[in-house]
């Protein structure tokens, strides 16, 4: 079975480029994809509580994953590297399309995926020390930082709503229901 895994980490962004470049990817190689996986999570969360887990579980040997890239698995080389061991030891094929490079049981691939892995990490933290400096400057020229205030995305969903809300309510149904309904996870 061949598995596509897409993971973005805010809803800002899309998964459509992650799509067309899998697709693409394996339409050159003749490979079939059997399912597309889609994830909206930040890759600092570990793979086991991310649907990867869930998918990594699952493979068998034989199978085949596809990334766009390696930083798809995971923002942290750790998490990385055990994510390649796994997919080697348990003979699970991993192609990272942009890197193009296949991830099989074999020393190249181990090394690779080190060298990969410890990439990600050292972008992730250059992106992050970038942001975190640039936030600072314009703070020091003054700039209010944040959302203005009442502008809170969840309390306009909530006032937009508040009929249907005050109906469910009414008629019962648990707080935990109406938001897991409504797709709101009250645990963030």
């Amino acid at each position: 079975m061949t598995i596509a895994y897409l993971r973005i980490s805010t809803n800002r962004q899309h998964l459509e480029n992650q799509r067309d470049e899998i697709q693409r990817f394996a339409a050159a190689r003749g490979i079939t994809v059997d399912k597309m996986y889609n994830d909206i999570v930040s890759g600092k969360k570990n793979s086991k509580e991310r649907k990867l887990g869930d998918i990594l579980k699952r493979m068998k040997s034989g199978d085949t994953l596809i990334v766009t890239e390696i930083s798809r698995l995971s923002c942290t080389l750790i998490d990385i590297m055990n994510i390649i061991h796994q997919c080697i030891e348990r003979e699970i094929t991993l192609h990272s399309t942009k890197e193009g490079y296949t991830f099989e049981n074999n020393l190249n691939s181990k090394i690779l995926g080190f060298a990969f892995g410890l990439v990600a990490e050292i972008e992730r933290n250059l992106i992050s020390a970038r942001t975190k400096e640039a936030l600072a400057l314009r703070k020091a020229n003054g700039m209010i930082l944040g959302r203005p205030v009442g502008s809170a995305p969840k309390r306009k969903i909530l006032v937009e709503n508040q009929e249907i809300l005050l109906h469910l309510v009414g008629q019962g149904m648990p707080y935990k229901r109406i938001a897991k309904n409504g797709g709101i996870d009250l645990h963030h």
